[in-house]
């Protein structure tokens, strides 16, 4: 059932006003500046989109990788950029870099990363569990940001026993950042299970001097005015489920100005969408092969619901080129409807994981002996 929305009130990072009040997630391999075009256009410029992660030490020391991460398009304003890091020394170098070099308008944190490659290192969600540590690198990102808004992005905590987001909260609210995100899961859930917007509600009342984002659990724009209501939170974050659908930025702005109006677009309108999306990224890599190679990972979250026999999916998991791409989409019964049930959940459902710390890491939140500057990631992205 379409629903429609109340009067929202403005969302304000720092002197950015975000209306309607939609994040992008920021998401590894996937919110690079192609797609964050693609989800821009659709929302007609509403709205804020955040980088995938960039890790502090390899932004400090000019990786390559990295500094192409860090592009942006000139039509993307603000220019929003998500830092990774451990070690409070590095992630306040990084913050005074983009400041000094203007590389970005807006700087988010990573506190909700749950892959064994971050949290092993201490990073992530691992991360807010150690007080002290998480306070030092909030201090040395806002005093070294200047006038650029920093917020942050964390989970409810590690696992059931080991939950940190209303300590995060208040430390954040301390140091001066500027608002929070929080997705409603813990570390060990990952992305399975259901996620808790109850928590997202504490958090608002916890927090109540600063804006609180939620996230987790939005599948179509009317879940995001569910969310809003039910929690009380300023805006939303929305991550998962605009893979292979960024025309769900088009729905959300609808939804959130008051229109019922939202798109179930046509196998032709989505494969229309596809050859733009992979002609994009080999623009951005500089090579249409790599571009329609980086795109395979997307083809079946474009396609989910749709008729496409697992011969055609084979086939298109291992395009070359934009003429193999587009001939081969064109060999589908491009005249079916939007599915039912597309609109539900995508991505990764996996749950209950084991979360991999540092040795001894549990054994005391206020013990930030066991890290040091060499537990910084030096890659970006996925």
């Amino acid at each position: 059932m379409t629903t429609l929305a109340p009067a929202l009130p403005q969302l304000r990072i720092g002197p950015h006003t975000v209306q309607p009040p939609v994040v992008l997630a920021p998401m590894a391999g996937i919110t690079n500046a192609p797609f964050r075009t693609l989800c821009r256009e659709f929302s007609g410029g509403k709205g804020l989109f955040v980088s995938e992660m960039i890790t502090t030490r390899a932004l400090v020391e000019r990786n390559e990788k990295t500094m192409q991460l860090i592009h942006f398009d000139a039509t993307e304003t603000p220019r929003s950029i998500q830092l990774y890091g451990v070690d409070p020394v590095t992630v306040g170098k990084a913050v005074r870099m983009i400041v000094d070099e203007n590389l970005a308008d807006h700087i988010d944190l990573n506190f909700g990363c749950p892959v064994p490659k971050v949290t092993r290192k201490g990073g992530g969600s691992a991360l807010p569990y150690k007080r002290p540590l998480l306070r030092a690198i909030l201090n040395q990102a806002v005093s070294n940001a200047g006038d650029l808004p920093v917020t942050i992005k964390m989970r409810k905590g590690i696992d059931d026993d080991h939950i940190t987001f209303l300590d995060a909260g208040r430390i954040a609210v301390e140091e001066g950042v500027t608002a929070v995100a929080l997705h409603g899961r813990t570390a060990a859930q990952h992305y399975g299970g259901t996620a808790d917007w109850d928590a997202i509600a504490r958090l608002k009342e916890h927090v109540p001097e600063i804006p609180v984002l939620g996230n987790g659990d939005i599948w179509c724009a009317d879940d995001a005015l569910r969310m809003m209501r039910e929690t009380g939170c300023d805006g939303v974050v929305v991550g998962r489920g605009c893979l292979g659908r960024p025309w769900l930025f088009a729905d959300l702005v609808s939804a959130m100005e008051g229109s019922p109006t939202r798109h179930a677009p046509t196998l032709r309108e989505v494969a229309d969408v596809m050859v733009r999306h992979a002609t994009l990224l080999g623009e951005w890599i500089g090579d249409e092969t790599r571009g329609v190679i980086d795109f395979r990972k997307h083809v079946a979250w474009y396609l989910k619901g749709f008729a496409v026999g697992s011969e055609m999916r084979k086939k298109l998991a291992i395009t070359s080129s934009l003429e193999e791409l587009g001939g081969q989409l064109h060999e589908l019964d491009l005249d079916q409807p939007w599915p039912d049930g597309a609109d539900g959940p995508r991505g990764r459902t996996s749950g209950n994981n084991r979360v991999v710390l540092p040795d001894g890491w549990l054994k005391d939140p206020y013990d930030c002996s066991g890290i040091s500057a060499e537990a910084e990631l030096d890659t970006s992205g996925g």
